[in-house]
């Protein structure tokens, strides 16, 4: 009987879930926004809770124990410049977590984790990559066309 055991294992070992959890979090501050399962997802909810509500706080304390758990320092800063900002009137629930399918390999149900008001990061992201995509398709098309007109060249040249 399971009866008052909270948490999620996740098929995984203490330090193995620790690591996964936490690289997560990581990711979701970082990024605002991951792709992974359902349960995970879930299991990973209270945790970036508990680190914007580090953020919130704002002092030196709160900024080492965010520094104990996320990987990298660049998210200890984002968490504190950016993303805790955004929810200073709010009183929880930082999290959306949106179902999106289901994994091919083992059809576990895959969800999107995302930060609330991040739409605007994430829509300027979007935005950013579709321009790049745009500008390498019109380089490799000018490079197409300026081959066909060597080759066009090298033609005339011949006959």
């Amino acid at each position: 009987m399971r009866h008052r055991n909270a948490g999620f294992k996740l098929g995984r070992n203490t330090s193995h879930r620790r690591a996964l959890l936490r690289n997560l979090v990581t990711s979701v501050i970082i990024e605002d926004r991951v792709e992974t399962t359902i349960t995970k997802a879930k299991a990973v909810r209270p945790h970036v809770e508990k680190m914007i509500t580090l953020g919130k706080k704002g002092d030196l304390h709160s900024r080492r124990q965010a520094l104990s758990f996320l990987m990298t320092d660049a998210a200890v800063t984002r968490l504190f410049e950016t993303v805790a900002p955004r929810y200073g009137d709010r009183q929880g629930g930082y999290l959306r977590i949106v179902r999106t399918g289901f994994q091919k390999g083992d059809g576990a149900e895959k969800a999107f984790i995302e930060l609330l008001g991040a739409e605007k990061q994430l829509d300027e992201k979007r935005q950013k990559r579709a321009d790049v995509k745009a500008k390498k398709r019109k380089e490799l098309e000018d490079q197409l066309e300026a081959s066909k007109k060597d080759e066009d060249k090298g033609g005339e040249e011949a006959a």
